[in-house]
């Protein structure tokens, strides 16, 4: 054991310091290192210092944990052990310290109940990160729509798993195993809607929580210009604060490896603190590409819940509800005749509505069966139709002349296989099916066997001429 003669907690971290300094990057150490303050030394050959957050620690425990044992041992000799404090504050506790030794292998669990809670001694004169209207240092704007409601949400079979759990949701934030919730789903199916309605439900109910919608490209922004800027760890602050975090179209960080570093560290902070993350994607966690697998399996924590194309019973809901918020009147037959017509999502059924509404207008006729086909086939011409993977398997069937039966069977034949494989290509290329679907369509195989054909087809395109020309004349029947 080394002589602690004249040596303090201040002095040996300020020794590891110097050491630090002189092997990383002057930003990292200013980020990382100078928030640090030293609290103890112990003849137990440890060091005990006080960081910010959970956050901070997780993050040199998993960045500079290396770096820190070295510059330890090199103080405190081979049996160095460092410990950590975060300052925590409890309504009935006060504060108290949370304490870890490194190295990171030898961590126990550490209970919920432990975790800190808001960072506490932080800047009051803290800049929010955020360039957005109508967000101040203080107060923090929802950025919710106040038209997206429950109410108007109309529930169907296509969407009443998503519903219900979004109502569970906002009448106990962070309270139920609905946490992170993830709704996915093609296009236009009403995933931002329910996701704000959520926020909007838990504003009304819980006026003192914090909500905030953003969607994922504008958070990926704020991130880069918060790097730009040094104000990362402001960046990171202020996401601590919210009790609600809802981040539309999640898949956006999708090859941004920074900015899904820092989200994933900012879900960790919030869920271990009871607060509730939302999330929405137009694909399944399973299907999310270049997307970290730490990141996937957090998703996958809570509920995933998928919005499905609205069958013709909740498109008339639908249409009628158009039509009464409009205020504007309309023949059941007509309105039966648009939403058998206008299939695809909502958002295309509620254009034909208000094109019929104002060819009405503008022609100043009467809505008939005959005008509402007229509008209807126009638009719908000028709305590239849903290629459903029925059709695909016609197509590529008719092109190998082979029988689609047998493009569905187990057989492994080659030219078949590749036949099959195409058809699960181009299904997962111009249809909004879930991977799985895809497979159950095709010959009842799982999703793993349809990924693996994606990327042999992918590879095929890329280094046989031949294949490569099959597959520009099949595409080429889907674009005609």
């Amino acid at each position: 054991m080394r002589e602690y003669t004249n040596m303090t907690a201040e002095s040996v971290w300020n020794n590891c310091l110097e050491f630090i300094k002189d092997n990383i990057q002057d930003q990292a150490y200013k980020t990382w290192f100078t928030p640090i303050k030293p609290i103890e030394l112990t003849k137990e050959n440890s060091l005990c210092i006080q960081v910010p957050s959970k956050f901070f620690y997780e993050w040199l425990e998993e960045h500079y944990v290396k770096i820190l044992k070295v510059a330890l041992t090199k103080q405190l000799g081979p049996e160095a052990k460092l410990l950590y404090k975060i300052q925590m504050e409890s309504a009935n506790t006060g504060k108290q310290p949370f304490t870890e030794q490194l190295p990171s292998a030898q961590r126990s669990p550490v209970k919920p109940q432990e975790l800190d809670v808001p960072i506490q001694n932080k800047n009051p004169e803290l800049k929010n990160p955020f360039i957005i209207p109508g967000i101040r240092n203080v107060k923090i704007e929802s950025q919710l729509n106040a038209n997206y409601s429950f109410d108007n949400f109309l529930e169907g079979d296509s969407n009443r798993l998503a519903r219900s759990a979004g109502l569970a949701v906002a009448n106990k934030p962070g309270g139920t195993s609905f946490n992170p919730l993830l709704v996915f789903g093609g296009v236009g199916l009403g995933k931002t809607h329910l996701a704000q309605a959520i926020g909007v439900e838990i504003k009304d109910l819980y006026p003192e929580k914090t909500v905030l919608y953003i969607s994922a490209e504008v958070f990926t922004q704020q991130y880069v210009d918060s790097v730009k800027k040094n104000t990362r760890n402001d960046f990171i602050y202020f996401y601590q604060l919210i009790d609600v975090l809802i981040v539309d179209d999640i898949q956006f960080l999708s090859g941004k490896t920074g900015t899904q570093e820092v989200f994933f560290h900012i879900f960790n902070h919030l869920h271990q603190n009871g607060k509730q993350v939302i999330i929405t994607s137009d694909k399944a966690p399973v299907e999310m590409q270049d997307i970290e697998q730490r990141l996937l399996s957090r998703f996958k924590w809570g509920l995933s819940a998928e919005i499905h194309h609205p069958d013709f019973e909740t498109r008339v809901k639908i249409v009628e509800g158009i039509l009464f918020r409009d205020g504007v009147e309309m023949p059941k037959e007509i309105i039966e005749y648009v939403a058998q017509n206008v299939s695809t999502n909502i958002r295309e059924l509620e254009g034909a509505i208000i094109s019929l509404i104002a060819q009405s207008s503008f022609i100043k006729r009467e809505v008939t069966l005959d005008l509402a086909r007229s509008v209807v086939e126009k638009f719908v011409k000028n709305v590239k139709r849903e290629i459903s993977i029925d059709y695909i398997q016609t197509v590529v069937s008719d092109y190998f002349d082979i029988d689609p039966i047998t493009l569905r069977s187990k057989t492994r034949k080659r030219n078949i296989a590749q036949a099959r494989q195409l058809a699960m290509y181009f299904a997962k290329k111009y249809t909004k099916a879930s991977l799985a679907s895809i497979g159950s369509q095709i010959g009842g195989r799982d999703h793993a066997t349809v990924l693996h054909a994606c990327r042999t087809i992918d590879n095929l395109i890329e280094t046989d001429k031949e294949f490569r020309r099959h597959h520009d004349d099949i595409n080429l029947k889907f674009n005609m």
